[in-house]
């Protein structure tokens, strides 16, 4: 697991740093929001920490340009602002979590463990998150609503991704199931999702894996 730290304050960002080596995460410390930028761009991060008043670009605004390129990396924010102000403009700004300073730093490594965790039991399909957990469904990042039969297709499908999937287990996900209820109902999962739905002729559906 690899995680960007932003933090410039040089006791803290180093005492961070080397807990979290010696957890087993591979970390890159960076000191101001113009380099956590530079480091984003490289991608390939599974958790950004960030505080918020650091040089050049602070905290919130680097997450806000960050989620406006559909960088949807789970993001802590750590910070010694604690109003109700700055806390609600770092969840706006889209992070999933915000740690008051002062913590110990095991404190942080709870809040990692927790996020990286929710984050392995989601399950995505290009454009699509779904967690089995929640039964939340999100498109490019952002939650969209869908109906109960709508839903159990899709859980279908993006956990059985590149198996072909018999007619009579979709089936079973309609309250009035039928061969027209059916193609009706695939149609408007592909509209919704944009996936390639593939019509196995004589035995059911499938879509390739990712």
């Amino acid at each position: 697991m690899k995680i960007l730290l932003l933090e410039d304050d040089l006791v803290l960002g180093e005492t961070i740093d080397e807990m979290l080596f010696e957890a087993g995460y591979d970390s890159v410390w960076v000191k101001n929001g113009e380099k956590a930028l530079d480091e984003s761009y490289e991608g390939g991060f599974d958790m950004y920490i960030f505080d918020i008043n650091v040089p050049q670009i602070n905290g919130i605004e680097l997450l806000k340009s960050l989620r406006e390129a559909n960088d949807n990396t789970p993001t802590i924010f750590i910070s010694a602002l604690t109003d109700i102000s700055s806390i609600a403009k770092g969840f706006n700004a889209g992070a999933d979590d915000y740690l008051k300073k002062p913590f110990y730093p095991q404190e942080l490594l709870f809040h990692i463990e927790a996020k990286l965790n929710h984050k392995k039991r989601v399950v995505a399909h290009d454009k699509i998150s779904y967690d089995p957990t929640t039964r939340e469904v999100s498109k490019d990042g952002l939650v969209i609503s869908l109906g109960e039969v709508q839903l159990a297709l899709l859980e279908i499908f993006i956990t059985n991704a590149g198996r072909t999937i018999d007619k009579e287990m979709l089936f079973e996900a309609m309250e009035h199931p039928s061969e027209n209820a059916l193609r009706f109902a695939i149609n408007k999962l592909r509209h919704t999702t944009e996936w390639d739905i593939q019509n196995i002729r004589g035995i059911g559906y499938r879509i390739e894996k990712s």
